[in-house]
């Protein structure tokens, strides 16, 4: 059971931005009505080895939209002189399209334009949108961009480097599959991916039969290499993933970065009953209280229906240490990671000896500015039943909140992933890695199990020590490594074999 906490209405400018002027387009505006679930019960999530109640196709049938809020919205938009772009009545949404003045009035809001540091403008908001009957979320009329990527590039050429092959090795991934059968859905907003550079680096790993990739337009969004950082997040996303189930098809969700963009990629991703992803890696995130309150609670409900649905959801805890890079020296968690229906990832610095692991000690180059692993007790979310005896301390509100992260791999840029990017071997790390690598050790767990392994979280927890290596040294800022769930590591790196072996016996006990 996952405990909610009370959220309050939230909305401001973000804190690098800078009011410029009034938004003076005439261009019409796509947004994103969500809304509530026809029933008022939150979907039950698929915990192993329980089987998703609803598959794809029925699932809306019984936590989709109320056809009668539906068409209440219809006439709300038709009152206003928008227009009806595309319905989703399984993912509760109604696009909708206008003239920035009749969406202005419609949703009780003035558009600005906004300075974004120097990276440009973008329209925004100067308040929450009024919501229509019906609506949990109005999504689109303010467009800043929501998250960021959570890779840390080495500053300096690092002693130590890892093929993903060899990381995997490390962990003991399960050596008797490969992902075949089973598709990882990676979010992407922004960037793109050359299929020479995958090519070229899946060849020289020795892999012969590389993984599917498939680019998958999310409202306009396209695989669009261009130079820029997004494309390192892209292509580590892939190589890592398919690096680590070369027989997986790998769908990657690309889309704008804007909460509309994201809430949209995840919904459909978890919905895609084209390509049927089993697990989604998700390696980017902003601080929790930079997201508004219907950013939250929309994002929330597509998290809620994909753990529902079976879909695993892998999602980086951050690249920051525990202030998650606010600069106001309190504690911070990163969303969507925060969330009980993501499996949060955490980093470590891992030094190997031969075939086997050295010592691995909670991620924290700070001191070189090389970041550190995101982690601590979310103000958002309530303590769920699964994390009851796992000692979280309580949240920097004073709350019993939900700990961060559940589990973790090497993050460190100083121990990073080889990958091949724009032609040029890089090495990487940050949290952006440990979701990808947990996404592939979660499909080739589907594929020994015969089916996936959904929201793992109460088995995990109830697991414990004898499928992770335990990390107990270190600290990401105010937290501390020890024995156990810590708010650095989560329950610690993977024993990739010994969690397959304690998840078949789950799976027999029932």
């Amino acid at each position: 059971m996952v405990q909610h906490a009370k959220r309050t209405s939230h909305w401001s400018t973000p804190k690098n931005a800078t009011y410029v002027g009034p938004h003076d387009g005439a261009e019409p505006m796509d947004v994103t009505v969500v809304l509530r679930r026809r029933s008022d019960a939150t979907p039950e999530p698929a915990q192993w080895p329980k089987a998703p109640r609803y598959p794809r196709g029925q699932f809306g049938d019984h936590y989709g939209a109320d056809p009668n809020d539906i068409e209440q919205l219809r006439r709300f938009a038709q009152q206003h002189g928008l227009d009806e772009t595309g319905s989703a009545p399984h993912r509760r949404v109604l696009k909708l399209r206008g003239a920035p003045q009749d969406l202005q009035q419609a949703f009780g809001v003035t558009l600005g334009k906004y300075q974004l540091d120097e990276s440009g403008t973008f329209v925004g908001c100067d308040r929450a949108p009024t919501l229509p009957p019906g609506a949990i979320a109005v999504l689109g009329l303010d467009r800043r961009p929501v998250a960021r990527p959570h890779f840390r590039k080495a500053l300096s050429q690092p002693d130590t480097t890892y093929t993903p092959l060899q990381i995997g090795q490390l962990y003991t991934f399960p050596t008797s599959a490969d992902g075949t059968g089973q598709t990882i859905g990676i979010i992407e907003l922004g960037g793109g991916y050359t299929s020479s550079d995958l090519t070229q680096y899946f060849s020289s790993l020795g892999i012969t039969t590389a993984p599917k990739i498939i680019a998958v337009s999310v409202d306009g969004g396209q695989n669009q290499p261009g130079g820029g950082d997004a494309d390192i997040e892209v292509t580590l996303d892939i190589e890592v993933a398919g690096s680590l189930a070369p027989g997986a098809t790998l769908a990657v969700y690309f889309t704008a970065n804007t909460d509309q963009g994201f809430y949209e990629a995840i919904s459909q991703a978890a919905h895609d009953t084209t390509n049927k992803p089993s697990v989604i890696s998700i390696s980017w995130g902003g601080p929790e209280d930079s997201w508004s309150s219907q950013s939250l609670a929309a994002m929330e409900t597509a998290l809620q229906d994909a753990a529902a649905l079976g879909v695993t959801v892998t999602v980086a805890a951050g690249d920051s240490g525990s202030t998650d890079g606010e600069s106001d020296g309190q504690s911070h968690v990163d969303f969507p990671s925060s969330s009980p229906y993501s499996l949060a990832c955490g980093g470590t610095t891992l030094t190997a000896s031969g075939q086997g692991i050295q010592s691995e000690v909670v991620w924290n180059e700070t001191a070189s500015n090389e970041g550190a692993t995101g982690g601590g007790v979310s103000v958002e979310y309530g303590l769920p039943s699964w994390q009851q005896n796992a000692n979280v301390p309580a949240a920097p509100n004073g709350s019993a909140g939900r700990g961060v992260p559940d589990v973790s791999g090497n993050a460190d840029p100083q121990t990073g992933y080889q990958i091949l990017v724009g032609g040029q071997s890089q090495v990487v790390g940050g949290t952006s890695a440990v979701a990808p690598l947990w996404a592939a050790l979660i499909a080739r767990l589907n594929q020994s199990l015969g089916k996936p392994v959904g929201d793992v979280h109460a088995v995990i927890y109830s697991i414990g020590e004898s499928a992770f290596r335990d990390i107990t040294q270190g600290n990401n800022g105010a937290y501390q490594a020890g024995p156990g769930w810590d708010a650095c590591t989560g329950l610690g790196s993977p024993n990739g074999q010994a969690l397959l072996t304690a998840l078949t016996t789950q799976q027999g006990n029932t």
